[in-house]
């Protein structure tokens, strides 16, 4: 890979999209030249990277011809079409849908995890989904300390995490309930605003969603622990931005809530909140990129529990940040 490669941005006009773009430009990543591409709708439209404007292009199978690496933000869809004809082109994909997370032969990244899974042969990256990208690093940590058993984990996710629709939805709703008008709800079966729904993505036949078995295959993926007990019970929230998870685990030897919370100060990109009444917020964190951990205590349950609230940007951190972060592994 060339230390200044020319870069491609797929869905640079959507939510996750135009945060790659803004987080390229925010670290200065070093490409030689960027293209901006997104549907017939968008193209045409300016946007300024790095002081200079770029025009948004249509998405073809021809856009990826002199790219050397292409960030995808445009949903699955997309990718399964649009992902093999970038990498013929001599394209290496980063893709943020869920479409190629499970296949065998695509690593599954999030950088402080497992960098290593990317080689010099590999030309397809999965980015994984926003909840599993803020609880790998932790388990991983405690993993490596304490021999990872087992995993519960309810999520609190915010509404950017289904798209610019889904917060222009709650705002609405908001609004509507405030003023006593008619209620709108296209993009959630039940209304959002002032409610909590138990229930992202469609229901499986064993009574998990998509949203819930993502978190469970992709954390034993990336951890590379494929025997991991863990269940997940994800539920979206009417909050704009952030997610926000409450994890217990159970340890195979014993890990004091000192020395977790040392683990987690010495980790790169993870804050710890030490004191119980000191908490990190979904509004608090909006905007960032770390990882926040907080609520630390023990579980007297089990043998070797902790319990602990873990809080991130999904759309930053939980995704674009992230695919950025992959693509500066890839120029080292």
């Amino acid at each position: 890979m060339r230390e200044r490669p020319s870069l491609a941005v797929v869905g640079a006009t959507g939510l996750v999209g135009s945060e790659m773009v803004a987080i390229l430009e925010e670290r200065k990543f070093p490409f030689s030249e960027i293209k901006l591409l997104a549907s017939k709708d968008s193209a045409g439209e300016l946007y300024k990277v790095a002081g200079n404007e770029f025009m948004v292009e249509e998405l073809t199978e021809s856009s990826f011809e002199g790219m050397d690496i292409a960030l995808f933000a445009a949903g699955g869809s997309i990718s399964e079409r649009f992902a093999p004809l970038a990498v013929e082109a001599g394209t290496v994909v980063i893709d943020n849908s869920s479409f190629f997370r499970m296949h065998d032969e695509v690593p599954l990244v999030v950088p402080e995890v497992n960098g290593d899974a990317i080689t010099n042969d590999t030309k397809l990256i999965a980015n994984p989904n926003c909840s599993t990208i803020q609880l790998v690093p932790i388990l991983d940590l405690l993993h490596k300390k304490a021999n990872l058993e087992r995993v519960v984990v309810s999520t609190y996710q915010a509404v950017s995490g289904a798209g610019k629709s889904a917060l222009d939805e709650l705002w609405e709703q908001t609004l509507a309930v405030c003023n006593q008008t008619s209620m709108p709800t296209d993009v959630f079966k039940q209304q959002i605003a002032f409610n909590c729904i138990p229930h992202i993505d469609v229901f499986e036949d064993s009574g998990y969603t998509k949203e819930e078995l993502k978190i469970i295959h992709e954390s034993r993926k990336i951890l590379s622990i494929p025997d991991l007990r863990v269940t997940a019970t994800a539920v979206r929230v009417p909050v704009f931005h952030s997610h926000a998870e409450s994890v217990n685990v159970e340890l195979g030897s014993a890990l004091s809530v000192e020395d977790f919370v040392t683990l987690l100060n010495d980790a790169d990109g993870i804050v710890a909140y030490p004191q119980s009444d000191n908490y990190p917020l979904q509004l608090a964190v909006a905007g960032g990129d770390d990882i926040h951990v907080g609520r630390i205590r023990r579980d007297d349950s089990v043998a070797n529990g902790l319990s602990f609230w873990v809080v991130a940007d999904n759309v930053r951190k939980g995704a674009a940040l992230n695919a950025v972060q992959i693509a500066e592994l890839l120029i080292k």
